[in-house]
């Protein structure tokens, strides 16, 4: 698939917390296709003190809109620049890249999606993807409290939504390990993506439940194409490049001990 590195520029920004801003971009031709899973790497124009790009996880790509999302969490300098973008301000990103989440066309197959904080970002467009495919997907979606709990509109737009808060102030109390609908519902297959403890957890959930599961690694990128080494993952294929041979992965090909 092409790569593009472009300046793109911000046709809104939404503060969706105090630390969570929601930039929806375009230019002036028509965006190339994308996947669900895949991510871009930003320029961070307005730090003086961050020097790589960030990768983020594609949010939403519309395009009828023309329109490519990313849902940013402030917690550096250079993230904070970005939540500090605004409506007309230019962002320069290098993208599509990396692989993608498989989904099936199989008629009335159960699929869930499982999130944590910002990790929630890429499900939004597999959910998407799957309701254009005919199928109504499951969202769980795990934050600390009801106010880390990002795009719920959007997410109940496109199928069921089940939400667990670890202080129980919104859903069901604990991790999204915890909630009731996996002992109630059986699921063909899941997609997950957050922080490593909540990813390995659903990960060994599916695993003992036979249940055919892809996890999207969260590792820490610099370059972006498999060039600088410094996301590598241990597999049962040999040390892989998590923004080049990922961020997608079947968890059977990882060494996780679950």
């Amino acid at each position: 698939m092409k790569k593009y590195c472009q300046d793109l520029t911000v046709v809104s920004a939404e503060h969706l917390s105090d630390k969570h801003t929601l930039l929806k971009l375009t230019r002036d031709e028509a965006l190339p296709q994308m996947e669900p899973g895949q991510f871009v790497e930003v320029r961070c124009d307005g730090s003086a003190s961050t020097f790589l790009r960030r990768p983020i996880s594609i949010n939403y790509f519309d395009p009828e809109r023309n329109e490519m999302w990313i849902l940013v969490a402030a917690v550096g300098d250079g993230t904070k620049s970005l939540y500090a973008l605004k409506a007309g301000d230019t962002l320069n990103c290098v993208f599509p890249l990396g692989n993608h989440f498989t989904l099936t066309q199989r008629p009335n197959e159960g699929v869930l999606l499982v999130g944590g904080g910002v990790g929630v970002a890429p499900l939004l467009f597999a959910g998407k993807r799957l309701q254009e495919q005919g199928l109504k997907p499951s969202f769980l979606l795990g934050a600390r409290s009801a106010k880390d709990l990002l795009e719920l509109d959007y997410f109940e737009q496109l199928g069921d939504v089940y939400v667990t808060t670890e202080d129980g102030s919104q859903g069901e109390k604990g991790f999204v390990t915890n909630h009731s609908i996996l002992k109630q519902q059986r699921f063909d297959r899941i997609c997950t993506c957050g922080p490593k403890p909540m990813m390995m957890a659903v990960a060994r959930y599916a695993s003992h439940a036979s249940i055919d599961c892809e996890a999207s690694l969260e590792n820490m990128m610099a370059c972006g194409i498999g060039a600088c080494l410094c996301c590598v993952e241990k597999t049962t294929e040999g040390n892989l490049r998590v923004c080049k041979d990922g961020p997608v992965f079947n968890i059977n090909q990882l060494l996780w001990q679950i």
